[in-house]
């Protein structure tokens, strides 16, 4: 059975009493989830899933302004199994937001950061606006992998922002920057793609997708030129990973392809080493 790093996984919603409405229409009317979807996560239950699936690592998201205890005490329960994705960083108030980050990483089991343009400010700065620069800066000196939301979201919250040429502009002026696009690319996968094979720093993370949803000019990517540049992410549990691990695994990818974007990609990108054959 092939490995399986899952680079996106949500422990925290439950930690919500009531989730707000947008997050409800998400649910209901674009990934037509269960109710469960907003539950309590059980550790022993989602390592049964990990288990059962083959994926060895899961990465946690951890928002640093409301901090997740699922999380931390996953993390600190089985840390073989899980490391942490931090976000929740202020570009209008980047000094101390990047202090903590920058103690967050010395802190904790950190595997990335990450933001999204169509989720704060209403929208309005695209990455190559300069408010991101610092954020860039300390990303880069930390050695820390950024990952930013791409495609327009499913919320009903501004999307254009989220087009992946804004982050041409970004590649140009921190090639230092280990940069990841999550949650797929849609519908700009082609100009993804073509700033994957521009950019020997940039990945791209197909979280929130069914793999056997994914676009033929990504799988031919991924087959030719981009073997080393597609990271698998499951969003657990907006997609189950009993749903999208055996998608994954049933696509028409040869077997080294396949054992980069379920799990050599996501090691090398997001934990610095490459896997042993143990």
């Amino acid at each position: 059975m092939t490995r399986v790093i899952d680079g996106l996984v949500n422990v925290h919603f439950g930690e919500t009493e009531k989730q707000p409405e947008w997050m409800l229409k998400v649910r209901d009317d674009y990934f037509k989830g269960p109710a469960s979807m907003f539950a309590q996560p059980d550790l022993d239950e989602l390592i049964d899933e990990m288990d059962e699936q083959g994926v060895e690592k899961a990465i946690l998201m951890y928002n640093m302004v409301k901090p997740s205890a699922t999380a931390l005490k996953f993390a600190e329960a089985r840390p073989e199994r899980f490391a942490l994705a931090v976000n929740g960083v202020n570009p209008l108030r980047p000094v101390p937001s990047l202090r903590e980050l920058a103690a967050l990483t010395r802190d904790l089991p950190v595997a990335y950061t990450a933001i999204g343009a169509s989720f704060w400010g209403d929208g309005r700065y695209p990455p190559s606006d300069a408010v991101y620069y610092p954020l860039y800066y300390k990303c880069a000196e930390l050695g820390l992998p950024l990952c930013m939301n791409t495609g327009i979201p499913g919320p009903p919250i501004p999307g254009e922002v989220q087009n992946p040429i804004y982050l041409d502009m970004v590649c140009v002026r921190f090639p230092e920057l280990k940069l990841c696009m999550i949650h797929g690319a849609d519908p700009w996968w082609d100009v993804a793609i073509r700033l994957l094979i521009k950019y020997a720093n940039l990945r791209l993370m197909t979280s929130a997708w069914s793999p056997k949803r994914l676009p033929d000019s990504l799988l031919h990517y991924m087959r030719t030129r981009g073997k080393q540049k597609i990271i698998f992410g499951s969003d657990w549990p907006v997609l189950p990973m009993r749903r999208v691990v055996p998608e994954a695994r049933n696509l028409d990818l040869p077997a080294e392809v396949l054992d980069n974007y379920l799990y050599t990609n996501a090691r090398e990108f997001f934990f610095g080493d490459k896997p042993t054959d143990a």
